[in-house]
Protein backbone atom coordinates (compact mmCIF):
# COMPACT_ATOMS: atom_id res chain seq x y z
CA UNK A 1 0.00 0.00 0.00
CA UNK A 2 3.04 2.52 0.49
CA UNK A 3 4.21 1.26 -2.66
CA UNK A 4 1.49 2.17 -4.89
CA UNK A 5 0.57 5.40 -2.40
CA UNK A 6 4.40 6.78 -3.63
CA UNK A 7 3.68 6.02 -6.86
CA UNK A 8 0.69 8.16 -6.93
CA UNK A 9 2.52 10.82 -5.29
CA UNK A 10 5.09 10.62 -7.99
CA UNK A 11 2.56 11.06 -10.33
CA UNK A 12 0.48 13.70 -9.69
CA UNK A 13 3.19 15.86 -8.98
CA UNK A 14 4.49 15.19 -12.74
CA UNK A 15 1.45 15.80 -13.71
CA UNK A 16 1.63 19.02 -11.89
CA UNK A 17 4.72 19.91 -13.48
CA UNK A 18 3.58 19.03 -16.76
CA UNK A 19 0.87 21.61 -16.08
CA UNK A 20 2.84 24.51 -15.00
CA UNK A 21 5.59 24.71 -17.72
CA UNK A 22 2.46 24.21 -20.19
CA UNK A 23 1.09 27.34 -18.91
CA UNK A 24 4.63 29.01 -18.58
CA UNK A 25 5.14 28.66 -22.27
CA UNK A 26 1.38 29.77 -23.17
CA UNK A 27 2.53 33.12 -21.34
CA UNK A 28 6.23 33.58 -22.76
CA UNK A 29 4.02 32.80 -26.35
CA UNK A 30 1.56 35.76 -25.41
CA UNK A 31 4.17 37.74 -24.19
CA UNK A 32 6.42 37.47 -27.47
CA UNK A 33 2.93 38.05 -29.71
CA UNK A 34 2.17 41.25 -27.74
CA UNK A 35 5.71 42.58 -27.81
CA UNK A 36 5.83 41.88 -31.37
CA UNK A 37 2.39 43.71 -32.60
CA UNK A 38 3.51 46.20 -29.95
CA UNK A 39 6.55 46.81 -32.27
CA UNK A 40 4.84 46.57 -35.72
CA UNK A 41 2.71 49.19 -34.09
CA UNK A 42 4.98 51.17 -33.76
CA UNK A 43 6.68 50.79 -37.09
CA UNK A 44 2.83 51.81 -39.10
CA UNK A 45 3.14 55.01 -36.87
CA UNK A 46 6.63 55.68 -37.77
CA UNK A 47 6.19 54.91 -41.66
CA UNK A 48 5.08 57.56 -43.72
CA UNK A 49 1.53 57.11 -45.59
CA UNK A 50 1.60 56.54 -48.98
CA UNK A 51 1.12 59.85 -51.51
CA UNK A 52 -2.17 60.62 -52.58
CA UNK A 53 -2.86 60.90 -55.98
CA UNK A 54 -5.57 63.02 -57.09
CA UNK A 55 -8.33 61.45 -59.14
CA UNK A 56 -9.89 65.00 -60.60
CA UNK A 57 -12.96 64.33 -58.72
CA UNK A 58 -12.76 67.50 -56.17
CA UNK A 59 -14.92 66.47 -53.60
CA UNK A 60 -13.07 62.96 -52.73
CA UNK A 61 -9.95 64.50 -53.26
CA UNK A 62 -10.89 67.52 -51.02
CA UNK A 63 -11.98 65.24 -48.23
CA UNK A 64 -9.12 62.89 -48.64
CA UNK A 65 -6.53 65.35 -48.23
CA UNK A 66 -7.96 67.45 -45.13
CA UNK A 67 -8.34 64.09 -43.58
CA UNK A 68 -4.30 62.73 -44.70
CA UNK A 69 -3.42 66.53 -42.79
CA UNK A 70 -5.18 65.86 -39.41
CA UNK A 71 -8.56 68.08 -40.33
CA UNK A 72 -11.22 65.48 -37.76
CA UNK A 73 -14.01 65.21 -40.06
CA UNK A 74 -16.45 67.71 -37.85
CA UNK A 75 -13.99 70.04 -38.98
CA UNK A 76 -13.74 69.48 -43.07
CA UNK A 77 -15.32 72.26 -44.77
CA UNK A 78 -18.36 70.48 -46.87
CA UNK A 79 -18.38 70.82 -51.14
CA UNK A 80 -22.06 71.39 -51.77
CA UNK A 81 -23.34 72.83 -55.19
CA UNK A 82 -24.24 76.75 -55.32
CA UNK A 83 -27.47 77.72 -55.01
CA UNK A 84 -29.38 79.22 -57.49
CA UNK A 85 -32.02 81.09 -58.40
CA UNK A 86 -35.41 79.08 -59.55
CA UNK A 87 -36.12 79.82 -63.08
CA UNK A 88 -39.52 81.72 -63.48
CA UNK A 89 -42.23 79.41 -64.91
CA UNK A 90 -43.47 79.57 -68.33
CA UNK A 91 -46.56 81.59 -69.65
CA UNK A 92 -49.71 79.62 -69.72
CA UNK A 93 -50.42 78.64 -73.41
CA UNK A 94 -53.98 80.41 -73.73
CA UNK A 95 -54.80 77.42 -76.86
CA UNK A 96 -54.32 74.64 -74.45
CA UNK A 97 -56.85 71.96 -74.43
CA UNK A 98 -57.48 71.22 -70.82
CA UNK A 99 -56.85 74.30 -69.11
CA UNK A 100 -56.26 73.94 -65.61
CA UNK A 101 -59.40 73.62 -63.11
CA UNK A 102 -60.39 76.59 -60.85
CA UNK A 103 -58.52 76.56 -57.49
CA UNK A 104 -60.46 75.31 -55.14
CA UNK A 105 -60.83 77.32 -51.72
CA UNK A 106 -58.08 76.87 -49.12
CA UNK A 107 -59.33 76.04 -45.55
CA UNK A 108 -57.79 78.92 -43.53
CA UNK A 109 -57.00 76.25 -40.74
CA UNK A 110 -54.68 73.82 -42.99
CA UNK A 111 -51.00 74.77 -42.81
CA UNK A 112 -49.98 76.78 -45.96
CA UNK A 113 -46.97 75.30 -47.71
CA UNK A 114 -43.32 76.41 -47.94
CA UNK A 115 -42.27 78.88 -50.76
CA UNK A 116 -39.62 77.14 -53.10
CA UNK A 117 -37.36 80.75 -53.45
CA UNK A 118 -35.05 79.85 -50.55
CA UNK A 119 -33.68 76.43 -48.42
CA UNK A 120 -34.14 76.66 -44.88
CA UNK A 121 -31.47 75.65 -43.13
CA UNK A 122 -30.13 74.73 -39.13
CA UNK A 123 -29.01 77.33 -36.93
CA UNK A 124 -25.78 78.60 -37.64
CA UNK A 125 -25.16 76.25 -40.57
CA UNK A 126 -25.27 79.27 -42.79
CA UNK A 127 -21.87 80.34 -41.21
CA UNK A 128 -20.22 76.78 -41.21
CA UNK A 129 -17.49 77.03 -43.30
CA UNK A 130 -18.18 75.20 -46.80
CA UNK A 131 -16.84 75.17 -50.95
CA UNK A 132 -19.54 76.10 -53.09
CA UNK A 133 -19.13 74.68 -57.11
CA UNK A 134 -21.05 74.70 -59.85
CA UNK A 135 -20.57 72.08 -62.42
CA UNK A 136 -21.58 71.22 -65.90
CA UNK A 137 -23.31 67.83 -64.66
CA UNK A 138 -24.43 67.35 -61.10
CA UNK A 139 -24.12 63.67 -61.51
CA UNK A 140 -20.64 63.84 -62.54
CA UNK A 141 -18.40 64.93 -59.91
CA UNK A 142 -15.67 65.57 -62.43
CA UNK A 143 -17.42 68.48 -63.77
CA UNK A 144 -16.32 70.82 -61.37
CA UNK A 145 -16.26 74.51 -63.27
CA UNK A 146 -16.75 77.18 -60.92
CA UNK A 147 -14.90 77.12 -57.23
CA UNK A 148 -16.73 79.89 -54.37
CA UNK A 149 -15.10 80.58 -51.14
CA UNK A 150 -16.66 82.88 -48.95
CA UNK A 151 -16.22 84.22 -45.02
CA UNK A 152 -13.71 81.71 -43.89
CA UNK A 153 -9.58 82.06 -43.72
CA UNK A 154 -7.52 79.93 -45.85
CA UNK A 155 -4.56 78.96 -44.04
CA UNK A 156 -1.21 77.48 -45.66
CA UNK A 157 -2.68 73.72 -44.79
CA UNK A 158 -5.16 74.72 -46.93
CA UNK A 159 -3.44 76.43 -49.76
CA UNK A 160 -1.37 73.02 -49.63
CA UNK A 161 -4.39 71.31 -50.44
CA UNK A 162 -5.85 73.23 -52.89
CA UNK A 163 -1.94 72.59 -54.85
CA UNK A 164 -2.81 69.24 -55.05
CA UNK A 165 -6.50 69.16 -55.68
CA UNK A 166 -6.88 72.55 -57.94
CA UNK A 167 -4.76 71.22 -60.88
CA UNK A 168 -6.62 68.21 -61.59
CA UNK A 169 -9.94 69.54 -62.26
CA UNK A 170 -9.48 70.07 -65.80
CA UNK A 171 -12.64 72.11 -66.36
CA UNK A 172 -12.04 74.55 -63.62
CA UNK A 173 -12.66 78.22 -64.99
CA UNK A 174 -13.29 79.94 -62.33
CA UNK A 175 -12.64 80.81 -58.68
CA UNK A 176 -13.99 83.04 -56.59
CA UNK A 177 -12.48 84.07 -53.35
CA UNK A 178 -14.51 86.90 -50.79
CA UNK A 179 -13.12 87.68 -47.30
CA UNK A 180 -10.89 84.67 -46.77
CA UNK A 181 -8.02 86.25 -44.78
CA UNK A 182 -5.44 85.94 -47.63
CA UNK A 183 -1.53 86.80 -46.32
CA UNK A 184 1.41 87.94 -48.35
CA UNK A 185 2.67 84.06 -48.24
CA UNK A 186 -1.03 82.72 -48.82
CA UNK A 187 -1.48 84.41 -51.98
CA UNK A 188 1.88 84.33 -53.14
CA UNK A 189 1.09 80.28 -53.46
CA UNK A 190 -2.44 80.73 -54.94
CA UNK A 191 -0.22 83.09 -57.65
CA UNK A 192 1.74 80.24 -58.56
CA UNK A 193 -0.95 77.40 -58.20
CA UNK A 194 -3.37 79.49 -60.45
CA UNK A 195 -0.83 78.70 -63.94
CA UNK A 196 -0.97 75.18 -63.39
CA UNK A 197 -4.76 74.87 -63.98
CA UNK A 198 -5.35 74.39 -67.64
CA UNK A 199 -8.72 76.19 -68.51
CA UNK A 200 -8.36 78.91 -65.13
CA UNK A 201 -10.04 82.03 -66.90
CA UNK A 202 -11.44 83.91 -64.51
CA UNK A 203 -10.47 85.19 -60.68
CA UNK A 204 -11.77 87.32 -58.14
CA UNK A 205 -10.14 87.98 -55.07
CA UNK A 206 -12.18 90.30 -53.13
CA UNK A 207 -12.31 91.72 -49.42
CA UNK A 208 -8.88 90.48 -48.27
CA UNK A 209 -6.63 93.54 -47.71
CA UNK A 210 -2.85 92.97 -47.49
CA UNK A 211 -0.48 95.42 -45.84
CA UNK A 212 2.16 93.90 -48.54
CA UNK A 213 0.24 94.57 -51.36
CA UNK A 214 1.57 91.58 -53.41
CA UNK A 215 -1.69 92.35 -56.32
CA UNK A 216 1.21 92.47 -59.16
CA UNK A 217 1.66 88.07 -58.68
CA UNK A 218 -1.55 87.80 -60.34
CA UNK A 219 -0.47 89.48 -63.34
CA UNK A 220 2.82 87.69 -64.20
CA UNK A 221 4.08 87.15 -67.33
CA UNK A 222 3.16 83.31 -66.99
CA UNK A 223 -0.40 84.07 -66.02
CA UNK A 224 -2.82 82.86 -68.00
CA UNK A 225 -5.82 84.77 -66.03
CA UNK A 226 -8.19 86.43 -68.57
CA UNK A 227 -10.86 88.54 -65.88
CA UNK A 228 -9.00 89.18 -62.78
CA UNK A 229 -11.54 91.36 -60.11
CA UNK A 230 -9.72 92.63 -57.13
CA UNK A 231 -12.47 94.81 -55.74
CA UNK A 232 -12.57 96.13 -51.97
CA UNK A 233 -9.18 95.36 -51.08
CA UNK A 234 -7.94 98.62 -50.11
CA UNK A 235 -5.19 99.05 -52.65
CA UNK A 236 -3.17 102.04 -52.27
CA UNK A 237 -0.76 103.77 -54.42
CA UNK A 238 2.26 101.40 -53.75
CA UNK A 239 -0.21 98.62 -54.70
CA UNK A 240 -1.68 100.16 -57.97
CA UNK A 241 1.95 100.82 -58.78
CA UNK A 242 3.13 97.41 -59.23
CA UNK A 243 0.38 96.66 -61.01
CA UNK A 244 1.00 99.02 -63.45
CA UNK A 245 4.38 97.69 -64.24
CA UNK A 246 2.71 94.07 -64.40
CA UNK A 247 0.40 95.09 -66.87
CA UNK A 248 3.32 96.18 -69.63
CA UNK A 249 7.00 97.51 -69.22
CA UNK A 250 9.00 99.43 -72.29
CA UNK A 251 10.13 95.13 -72.90
CA UNK A 252 7.52 93.27 -71.00
CA UNK A 253 3.94 92.84 -71.54
CA UNK A 254 0.82 91.11 -70.09
CA UNK A 255 -0.54 88.88 -72.94
CA UNK A 256 -4.03 87.56 -71.42
CA UNK A 257 -5.70 90.26 -69.61
CA UNK A 258 -8.40 91.45 -70.93
CA UNK A 259 -10.20 92.64 -68.21
CA UNK A 260 -9.16 94.13 -64.70
CA UNK A 261 -11.26 95.55 -62.11
CA UNK A 262 -9.88 97.69 -59.25
CA UNK A 263 -13.10 99.42 -57.89
CA UNK A 264 -13.68 100.00 -54.47
CA UNK A 265 -9.91 100.94 -53.45
CA UNK A 266 -8.09 103.70 -52.22
CA UNK A 267 -5.39 104.99 -54.47
CA UNK A 268 -5.28 108.40 -55.86
CA UNK A 269 -3.96 110.10 -58.71
CA UNK A 270 -0.22 108.64 -58.23
CA UNK A 271 -1.95 105.06 -58.65
CA UNK A 272 -4.02 106.32 -61.59
CA UNK A 273 -0.70 107.68 -63.41
CA UNK A 274 1.27 104.49 -62.61
CA UNK A 275 -1.74 102.04 -64.49
CA UNK A 276 -1.71 104.76 -67.30
CA UNK A 277 2.09 104.26 -67.81
CA UNK A 278 1.28 100.02 -67.85
CA UNK A 279 -1.03 100.78 -70.30
CA UNK A 280 1.31 102.56 -72.93
CA UNK A 281 2.46 99.50 -74.29
CA UNK A 282 -0.61 97.23 -73.23
CA UNK A 283 -2.48 96.30 -76.44
CA UNK A 284 -4.22 93.43 -74.95
CA UNK A 285 -6.91 94.91 -72.16
CA UNK A 286 -10.25 96.00 -72.87
CA UNK A 287 -11.99 96.72 -70.25
CA UNK A 288 -10.78 98.82 -66.75
CA UNK A 289 -12.78 99.59 -63.78
CA UNK A 290 -11.28 102.36 -61.69
CA UNK A 291 -14.68 103.85 -59.68
CA UNK A 292 -15.11 104.48 -56.13
CA UNK A 293 -11.39 105.50 -56.08
CA UNK A 294 -9.74 108.57 -55.26
CA UNK A 295 -8.62 110.26 -59.20
CA UNK A 296 -8.78 113.74 -59.45
CA UNK A 297 -8.54 115.90 -62.63
CA UNK A 298 -5.55 115.04 -62.81
CA UNK A 299 -5.83 111.45 -63.45
CA UNK A 300 -8.51 111.84 -65.93
CA UNK A 301 -5.99 114.08 -68.04
CA UNK A 302 -3.05 111.31 -67.79
CA UNK A 303 -6.02 108.92 -68.93
CA UNK A 304 -7.15 111.60 -71.90
CA UNK A 305 -3.23 111.81 -72.91
CA UNK A 306 -3.07 107.77 -72.83
CA UNK A 307 -6.44 107.51 -75.11
CA UNK A 308 -4.90 110.00 -77.37
CA UNK A 309 -1.26 110.58 -78.16
CA UNK A 310 1.58 110.70 -75.83
CA UNK A 311 5.37 111.41 -76.68
CA UNK A 312 7.93 108.58 -76.30
CA UNK A 313 10.36 108.40 -73.71
CA UNK A 314 14.01 108.07 -73.96
CA UNK A 315 13.95 104.45 -72.93
CA UNK A 316 10.86 103.79 -75.27
CA UNK A 317 13.09 105.70 -78.21
CA UNK A 318 16.07 103.28 -77.92
CA UNK A 319 13.93 100.20 -77.69
CA UNK A 320 11.81 101.58 -80.74
CA UNK A 321 15.45 102.05 -82.42
CA UNK A 322 16.73 98.06 -81.38
CA UNK A 323 13.21 96.86 -82.88
CA UNK A 324 13.62 98.33 -86.15
CA UNK A 325 17.14 97.45 -86.18
CA UNK A 326 16.09 93.31 -85.58
CA UNK A 327 13.21 93.88 -88.26
CA UNK A 328 15.62 95.15 -90.59
CA UNK A 329 18.06 92.38 -89.94
CA UNK A 330 16.36 89.14 -89.73
CA UNK A 331 19.63 87.11 -90.11
CA UNK A 332 20.98 88.90 -86.86
CA UNK A 333 22.41 86.46 -84.40
CA UNK A 334 22.56 83.46 -86.96
CA UNK A 335 26.03 84.14 -87.61
CA UNK A 336 25.63 85.39 -90.87
CA UNK A 337 26.91 89.36 -91.92
CA UNK A 338 24.81 92.08 -91.10
CA UNK A 339 22.74 94.21 -93.96
CA UNK A 340 24.17 97.85 -94.71
CA UNK A 341 23.44 100.44 -92.40
CA UNK A 342 19.45 101.99 -92.81
CA UNK A 343 20.19 104.95 -90.07
CA UNK A 344 19.26 107.04 -93.15
CA UNK A 345 16.02 105.44 -93.54
CA UNK A 346 14.54 106.05 -89.88
CA UNK A 347 12.53 108.68 -88.81
CA UNK A 348 14.25 108.66 -85.01
CA UNK A 349 17.66 110.50 -86.26
CA UNK A 350 18.54 111.79 -89.52
CA UNK A 351 21.69 109.50 -91.21
CA UNK A 352 24.79 111.06 -91.69
CA UNK A 353 26.27 112.80 -94.71
CA UNK A 354 30.07 111.77 -95.41
CA UNK A 355 32.44 113.95 -97.20
CA UNK A 356 33.13 113.34 -100.63
CA UNK A 357 36.43 113.38 -99.69
CA UNK A 358 36.49 110.22 -98.45
CA UNK A 359 35.29 108.45 -101.41
CA UNK A 360 37.03 106.07 -103.05
CA UNK A 361 37.58 106.30 -107.30
CA UNK A 362 35.40 102.88 -107.38
CA UNK A 363 32.70 104.33 -105.46
CA UNK A 364 32.39 106.84 -107.81
CA UNK A 365 32.45 104.56 -111.24
CA UNK A 366 29.93 102.21 -109.47
CA UNK A 367 27.98 105.30 -108.54
CA UNK A 368 28.13 106.82 -112.36
CA UNK A 369 27.87 103.17 -113.58
CA UNK A 370 24.72 102.81 -111.27
CA UNK A 371 23.10 106.40 -112.31
CA UNK A 372 23.48 104.86 -116.01
CA UNK A 373 21.35 101.65 -115.56
CA UNK A 374 18.49 104.01 -113.71
CA UNK A 375 18.59 106.05 -116.65
CA UNK A 376 18.66 103.57 -119.23
CA UNK A 377 15.66 101.30 -116.71
CA UNK A 378 13.27 105.25 -116.46
CA UNK A 379 13.97 105.52 -120.10
CA UNK A 380 12.71 102.01 -121.21
CA UNK A 381 9.88 102.49 -118.54
CA UNK A 382 9.25 105.83 -120.01
CA UNK A 383 9.00 104.41 -123.86
CA UNK A 384 6.51 101.64 -122.20
CA UNK A 385 4.42 103.58 -120.57
CA UNK A 386 4.73 102.37 -116.96
CA UNK A 387 2.84 100.41 -115.00
CA UNK A 388 -0.19 101.42 -113.09
CA UNK A 389 1.23 100.78 -109.56
CA UNK A 390 3.76 102.64 -110.17
CA UNK A 391 1.72 105.72 -111.41
CA UNK A 392 -0.44 105.72 -108.45
CA UNK A 393 2.22 105.48 -105.86
CA UNK A 394 4.43 108.34 -107.62
CA UNK A 395 1.14 110.51 -107.41
CA UNK A 396 1.15 109.58 -103.63
CA UNK A 397 5.16 110.28 -103.44
CA UNK A 398 3.99 113.66 -104.59
CA UNK A 399 1.40 114.00 -102.72
CA UNK A 400 3.60 113.21 -99.71
CA UNK A 401 5.95 115.52 -100.58
CA UNK A 402 3.97 118.41 -101.52
CA UNK A 403 2.27 118.24 -97.58
CA UNK A 404 -1.19 116.49 -99.42
CA UNK A 405 -3.56 115.57 -96.47
CA UNK A 406 -3.98 111.86 -94.69
CA UNK A 407 -6.86 111.10 -96.09
CA UNK A 408 -5.52 111.25 -99.78
CA UNK A 409 -2.90 108.88 -99.10
CA UNK A 410 -4.37 106.42 -96.81
CA UNK A 411 -7.11 105.87 -99.89
CA UNK A 412 -4.40 105.39 -102.23
CA UNK A 413 -3.00 102.76 -100.45
CA UNK A 414 -6.81 101.22 -100.10
CA UNK A 415 -7.10 101.46 -103.85
CA UNK A 416 -2.97 100.04 -104.83
CA UNK A 417 -4.22 97.12 -102.18
CA UNK A 418 -7.55 96.32 -104.17
CA UNK A 419 -5.44 96.59 -107.84
CA UNK A 420 -3.24 93.73 -105.50
CA UNK A 421 -6.41 91.56 -104.80
CA UNK A 422 -7.03 88.51 -106.89
CA UNK A 423 -3.49 88.03 -108.33
CA UNK A 424 -2.04 85.01 -107.34
CA UNK A 425 1.77 84.76 -106.98
CA UNK A 426 3.74 81.56 -108.21
CA UNK A 427 6.61 80.14 -106.14
CA UNK A 428 9.66 80.70 -108.71
CA UNK A 429 10.10 76.58 -109.13
CA UNK A 430 8.06 74.39 -112.29
CA UNK A 431 4.71 73.05 -111.71
CA UNK A 432 6.24 70.19 -112.68
CA UNK A 433 8.58 70.13 -110.52
CA UNK A 434 6.27 68.95 -107.51
CA UNK A 435 5.68 72.78 -106.31
CA UNK A 436 2.20 74.11 -105.96
CA UNK A 437 1.34 77.75 -106.56
CA UNK A 438 1.00 79.63 -103.61
CA UNK A 439 -1.95 81.75 -103.68
CA UNK A 440 -2.42 85.00 -101.91
CA UNK A 441 -3.11 84.69 -98.19
CA UNK A 442 -6.31 86.44 -96.48
CA UNK A 443 -5.85 89.82 -94.73
CA UNK A 444 -4.68 88.81 -90.86
CA UNK A 445 -4.95 90.84 -88.18
CA UNK A 446 -1.37 90.58 -86.37
CA UNK A 447 -0.96 92.56 -82.62
CA UNK A 448 2.06 94.79 -83.56
CA UNK A 449 4.14 96.57 -80.81
CA UNK A 450 3.53 100.06 -80.49
CA UNK A 451 6.62 100.84 -80.47
CA UNK A 452 6.65 100.04 -84.42
CA UNK A 453 3.32 102.01 -84.94
CA UNK A 454 4.11 105.29 -86.94
CA UNK A 455 5.68 108.43 -85.47
CA UNK A 456 5.21 111.95 -85.79
CA UNK A 457 8.11 114.21 -84.85
CA UNK A 458 7.09 117.19 -82.79
CA UNK A 459 9.07 119.75 -81.17
CA UNK A 460 11.83 117.14 -81.47
CA UNK A 461 9.83 114.52 -79.83
CA UNK A 462 8.34 111.47 -81.00
CA UNK A 463 4.53 111.05 -81.00
CA UNK A 464 2.77 107.92 -81.34
CA UNK A 465 -1.15 107.32 -81.36
CA UNK A 466 -2.29 106.10 -77.89
CA UNK A 467 -3.84 103.25 -76.80
CA UNK A 468 -7.06 102.60 -78.84
CA UNK A 469 -7.99 98.46 -77.67
CA UNK A 470 -9.24 99.96 -74.30
CA UNK A 471 -13.28 99.97 -75.17
CA UNK A 472 -14.52 100.36 -71.69
CA UNK A 473 -13.21 102.75 -69.28
CA UNK A 474 -15.28 102.89 -66.01
CA UNK A 475 -14.11 106.40 -64.21
CA UNK A 476 -17.59 106.79 -62.02
CA UNK A 477 -17.89 107.77 -58.37
CA UNK A 478 -14.33 109.33 -58.28
CA UNK A 479 -13.68 112.86 -58.03
CA UNK A 480 -13.14 114.08 -61.67
CA UNK A 481 -14.20 117.77 -62.63
CA UNK A 482 -14.52 120.48 -65.69
CA UNK A 483 -10.97 120.04 -66.56
CA UNK A 484 -10.53 116.26 -66.72
CA UNK A 485 -13.56 116.12 -68.80
CA UNK A 486 -12.79 118.31 -71.33
CA UNK A 487 -9.47 115.64 -71.55
CA UNK A 488 -11.43 112.97 -72.31
CA UNK A 489 -13.53 114.48 -74.82
CA UNK A 490 -10.46 116.04 -76.43
CA UNK A 491 -9.59 112.23 -76.14
CA UNK A 492 -12.48 110.43 -77.80
CA UNK A 493 -12.69 112.98 -80.78
CA UNK A 494 -9.14 112.36 -81.28
CA UNK A 495 -9.97 108.69 -81.08
CA UNK A 496 -12.96 109.13 -84.08
CA UNK A 497 -10.90 111.33 -86.03
CA UNK A 498 -8.23 108.95 -86.07
CA UNK A 499 -10.11 105.90 -86.84
CA UNK A 500 -11.78 107.53 -89.96
CA UNK A 501 -8.64 108.39 -91.10
CA UNK A 502 -6.91 105.02 -90.84
CA UNK A 503 -9.02 102.29 -89.99
CA UNK A 504 -7.61 99.22 -87.82
CA UNK A 505 -9.55 96.38 -87.89
CA UNK A 506 -8.43 95.68 -84.11
CA UNK A 507 -8.22 98.59 -82.79
CA UNK A 508 -11.88 100.48 -82.38
CA UNK A 509 -11.16 103.03 -79.72
CA UNK A 510 -13.14 103.70 -76.69
CA UNK A 511 -16.67 102.93 -76.78
CA UNK A 512 -18.14 103.34 -73.29
CA UNK A 513 -17.17 105.61 -70.58
CA UNK A 514 -18.76 106.05 -67.63
CA UNK A 515 -18.68 109.10 -65.72
CA UNK A 516 -21.23 108.94 -62.81
CA UNK A 517 -21.37 109.59 -59.34
CA UNK A 518 -18.25 112.73 -60.24
CA UNK A 519 -18.55 116.54 -59.43
CA UNK A 520 -19.60 117.20 -63.09
CA UNK A 521 -23.08 119.46 -63.60
CA UNK A 522 -25.14 117.84 -65.89
CA UNK A 523 -26.16 120.82 -67.89
CA UNK A 524 -22.81 120.77 -69.13
CA UNK A 525 -21.40 121.63 -72.21
CA UNK A 526 -18.57 119.13 -72.45
CA UNK A 527 -20.72 116.08 -70.79
CA UNK A 528 -23.19 116.95 -73.02
CA UNK A 529 -20.68 116.58 -76.03
CA UNK A 530 -19.47 113.46 -74.93
CA UNK A 531 -22.39 111.55 -74.21
CA UNK A 532 -23.36 112.74 -77.84
CA UNK A 533 -20.41 110.84 -78.88
CA UNK A 534 -20.75 107.46 -76.77
CA UNK A 535 -24.00 107.01 -78.19
CA UNK A 536 -23.06 106.80 -81.81
CA UNK A 537 -19.77 105.04 -80.73
CA UNK A 538 -22.18 102.48 -79.01
CA UNK A 539 -22.02 99.10 -81.00
CA UNK A 540 -25.99 98.46 -80.92
CA UNK A 541 -27.11 101.84 -81.59
CA UNK A 542 -29.17 102.56 -84.46
CA UNK A 543 -29.96 105.68 -85.92
CA UNK A 544 -33.62 106.98 -86.17
CA UNK A 545 -34.54 106.97 -89.78
CA UNK A 546 -35.69 109.84 -91.20
CA UNK A 547 -38.60 111.04 -94.11
CA UNK A 548 -38.14 112.80 -97.22
CA UNK A 549 -39.36 115.84 -95.30
CA UNK A 550 -36.59 115.85 -92.43
CA UNK A 551 -38.95 115.13 -90.38
CA UNK A 552 -37.53 111.76 -87.75
CA UNK A 553 -39.76 109.13 -88.01
CA UNK A 554 -39.72 105.49 -85.51
CA UNK A 555 -38.38 102.38 -86.32
CA UNK A 556 -41.00 101.24 -84.16
CA UNK A 557 -43.64 98.65 -86.44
Amino acid sequence: MSEAGDAKGVFASAAKKVKMGKRVEKALKEKAAASSSQEATEEDANKAPEPYTCIGHFDADFTELCRRAGLPPTEIPPVVLRAKRPGTPPPPDPKAKDPTPPEEPVDVAEEEPKPKTYVTKEKYSYFKPNIQVEMEHEEKPATVTEIYIRGWKIDDMMVDIFRNCFPTIEKLNTINLWNVGLTDKTLRDLAAIFPQCPNLKNVSIEGNPIAEEPWACLIGDDSLIVNLSLRHNEITDRGASGIGAALSTVTTCNKNLISLNLSHNKFSDVGAEAVVKGLRMNRVLLCLSLASNKITDKGAVKFGELLSRFPLTHEEVVERRKLLSDKGSPDRGTGKSPPPSRRAESKDRPGSVRSGSHLDKGDKKRDKSSKKKDSKKDKDEGAKGGTKKDDKWKKGAKAVMAGGSRSSIVGLTETVNKTTKGKKTTSSKDKKGGAAPESESPDMVEAINPLLDSVESIDGQLWIPGNRSIINLNLSRNEIGEAGLKSLLLALQYQITLANLAPHPALKGLMRLSLGRNPIRADSEAYQKLQDLLLTRDPFYKPQAKSPDGEVQSLVG
